[in-house]
């Protein structure tokens, strides 16, 4: 009896720890000339650039999709989605898998950096846009040591009909 008591203590520690091992932790990445950074939990792994299939009739900035191990993900150029200058894609050009509401989503980036940690102690607002608006991609500035990291509200990436029109070409696992 005082062991299985012990054991479900235990087994509940570990259930609070492990949720507190992805909180404050942001992927950093490398996009045109500024650091960003997305919560690592969104995170499902990273890997190199790869041959991508262009898919008809889709947004600009989703280049098409992979084939990862099987698995249809589409793709997209986060420089294209925000409007920035393309760039040729190189050795250093990666693509973070991420998963926003049951379906994956290759995001292209630069070059991915590290995770860090960012309490939320040393995470401001985003600036303001023109009108008062907040950037519904920004979810805040992380200050890290004497940096300040973009971070990116990833459930905000996509429209909800531009994730609908993704869960078309690759539907939910």
């Amino acid at each position: 009896m005082a062991e299985e008591k012990y054991r479900e203590e235990t087994e509940d520690d570990w259930a609070d720890d492990n949720e507190d091992t992805q909180k404050d932790k942001y992927l950093t990445f490398h996009l045109a000339k500024e650091d960003y950074g997305i919560e690592i939990r969104f995170v499902t792994e990273i890997i190199g650039i790869q041959r991508i299939t262009e898919v008809p009739d889709m947004p600009d900035f989703l280049k098409g999709v992979i084939n990862l191990r099987g698995k249809v993900i589409p793709v997209m150029d986060v420089r294209s989605r925000f409007h920035m200058e393309a760039r040729e894609y190189d050795e250093r050009t990666c693509i973070i898998v991420v998963n926003i509401n049951n379906t994956s989503i290759g995001l292209v980036v630069d070059k991915v950096q590290e995770v860090v940690d960012i309490p939320e102690s040393q995470v401001e607002a985003a600036p303001e846009k023109a009108r008062g608006k907040r950037s519904r991609f920004l979810q805040g500035m992380g200050k890290v040591n004497d940096e300040v990291k973009i971070l990116l509200n990833v459930e905000q990436l996509l429209y909800e009909e531009e994730l609908a029109q993704l869960e078309e070409i690759a539907p939910a696992a």
